[in-house]
């Protein structure tokens, strides 16, 4: 790799040629203030002008995110010059800033109060007319608040670079520009499709999670049965709320905590997941035995269905009917469950805590009820329960390993803990598939041609004869590519594996906000290993557990003896299945 020579402070240094000086700063031991490149992963436009520093022989300073080093270059990061540039970049963007920092719920992972602090700026040092506010709470899922938005274009650019589309962007000009849906419409009458990437990138509370803390409160208040389920990728993420390495896998902490907070069953939605593998898989296999339509894509993910919806109506049949996981786990929660323990579903209260904030907005959804009873009540991101244990005093690193409550619901398999990955879900499909097909268990368990993170993943597998072929995306924008290639009749798969979120549930927009800025202990390049960090504490929990295949749960098989029938029953597709209906983008 070519390398040029530069000069940070007068010290000399060698560093790889096409690096940004803010990056090639960092790498040389320099962490120039800066709200972009190190603390989300995309690029910048240079706008805030918070990274300014001297350039031997430019005009004036220049902003280190967007300018590229080059054979011979000298930087100066801390003359007075550049030191009170970006001091007052700060202090200009503050100016603008609704600053009720204590009732933030981004207090204390606050780009812009970190930069503030870092670069000495002052409160109060411009003051004038503010740029008028939005304050769009209308779905469930997210808040955008225009008070607290610096326009840095982050969220516009991770929902253009994620999914390949365009539902933020900057509207009006001069000093009332906001950033918006177009017209400054709410989210709610666009094509968003809620997975919260641009809330996972926002350095400030411009965009964040809608919070159903206090639904969760008054539910206990009120003396109701509130059961709590938790999403595979919560336990491999939620230890990084209370300084924890990156990837620590947390369950046993993870159900003590909750067990203190109150909640009187405490629940893994893995259960639910084996069940979704034993729905799902029963439903491919019918349809390739059958002449049914495909490729069947996977239903998991409320962000792609969204999207779907939005965007291929003419593709909805492909989808697999199946509810996602925890909607499943709530409609078994509210009628099996009920019916054991004697309990009027109506006064069970379902908590779901998730990766994700598309499942706000899923819970929501008409087709998710039965008999007028959702399955789902509540949901809280990774987030959101990390707000609740701290604010229950609860020292999360101290709590002893404890177990999830063992009866009706208590088991689960190493497949379904890996449904918080992407490929994750296929593999685990897969297991079943392939023991169903050749009635013995795959010897290496592993699907090793289903994992990683490119955006496109292909295998075709020889089961007792019969090939299986199957494609896996994660993030819109390559999944377009196999949607289209349906569309266009030529898709060679019979099953394909779709997740919203780049690197599926794990990096979900739910997930607690991976900072190198708020991260000293973690290594340089973060931002590029943390959705692998993750990932490997979901595939080490897969590998430690004796039952690695959901048709293997013995809970599951119980559920179909007692009460579901089979898979793919009248009974099972009365609870655990859905519908689809086209929509359009903008509403008039």
């Amino acid at each position: 790799m070519a390398t040029v020579n530069i000069k940070i402070e007068g010290v000399s240094y060698q560093v790889e040629e096409g690096l940004t000086i803010l990056e090639a700063a960092k790498k040389c031991g320099y962490e120039i203030p800066s709200l972009c490149a190190f603390n989300h992963g995309e690029c910048s436009n240079g706008s805030c002008r918070v990274c300014l520093v001297e350039v031997a022989g430019a005009r004036g300073l220049v902003a280190s995110c967007v300018y590229p080093v080059n054979e011979g270059m000298e930087i100066r990061i801390s003359t007075p010059q550049a030191s009170e540039a970006r001091r007052a970049s700060v202090e200009l963007l503050l100016s603008n800033h609704n600053q009720n920092c204590q009732q933030c719920d981004k207090n204390g992972q606050c780009e812009l109060l970190h930069v503030a602090s870092v670069t000495g700026a002052r409160e109060g040092r411009y003051q004038g007319v503010k740029t008028p506010v939005t304050l769009d709470e209308l779905t469930p899922s997210i808040v955008r608040d225009t008070s607290k938005c610096i326009l840095c274009g982050r969220c516009v650019q991770r929902c253009q670079n994620a999914h390949g589309m365009g539902i933020l962007g900057f509207e009006n000009r001069g000093f009332k520009t906001i950033v918006a849906p177009a017209e400054n419409r709410s989210m709610k009458d666009s094509p968003c499709i809620l997975c919260g990437q641009c809330v996972s990138v926002c350095p400030t509370g411009a965009l964040m999670e809608k919070s159903e803390i206090a639904k969760v409160d008054a539910a206990m208040k009120a003396g109701k049965h509130v059961v709590v389920q938790t999403a595979p990728a919560v336990r491999a993420a939620l230890g990084e709320e209370f300084g924890m390495p990156v990837g620590t896998a947390v369950t046993g902490k993870m159900v003590a905590a909750l067990k203190r907070l109150g909640f009187d069953k405490v629940y893994d939605t893995n259960f639910a997941a084996d069940l979704t593998i034993m729905e799902e898989g029963t439903e491919l296999l019918g349809r390739i035995k059958n002449g049914g339509v495909l490729p069947m894509i996977t239903s998991c993910s409320p962000g792609w269905i969204n999207y779907a919806e939005y965007n291929y109506g003419d593709l909805l049949p492909h989808l697999s009917s199946c509810k996602s996981p925890h909607q499943m786990q709530g409609a078994i929660i509210k009628s099996y469950y009920a019916k054991k323990n004697g309990i009027d579903p109506k006064d069970i209260f379902v908590v779901s805590i998730m990766p994700c904030t598309a499942k706000k907005d899923e819970k929501e959804r008409e087709q998710m009820q039965v008999d007028g009873i959702k399955d789902v009540d509540a949901v809280l991101t990774t987030r959101e329960l990390a707000r609740m244990i701290k604010r229950a005093g609860i020292l999360f690193t101290r709590l002893p390993d404890e177990e999830f409550d063992q009866d009706l619901m208590g088991d689960y398999t190493g497949a379904g803990v890996i449904f918080g990955v992407t490929g994750g879900v296929m593999e685990a499909a897969l297991r079943t598939v392939y023991f169903v097909l050749t009635g013995k268990e795959h010897d290496a368990i592993k699907f090793e041609a289903v994992r990683g993170f490119d955006g496109i993943r292909e295998a075709s597998l020889d089961i007792n004869g019969t090939t299986v072929n199957v494609a896996i995306a994660h993030g819109m924008k390559n999944a377009k590519v196999l949607l289209d290639d349906i569309r266009a009749g030529k898709s060679k798969y019979h099953f394909i594996e779709i997740m919203g979120c780049p690197g599926g549930c794990i990096a979900g927009g739910g997930q607690p906000i991976v900072r190198s800025c708020f991260l000293p202990n973690e290594a340089d390049d973060i931002m590029d290993t943390y959705k692998e960090k993750r990932a490997n504490a979901l595939y080490s929990e897969d590998e430690r557990l004796t039952l690695r295949q959901s048709h293997n749960n013995p809970q599951i098989k119980q559920l179909y003896d007692e009460f579901l029938g089979e898979p793919n029953s009248h009974k099972a597709h009365e609870l655990l299945h859905t519908t689809y209906s086209a929509r359009v983008g903008f509403n008039d």
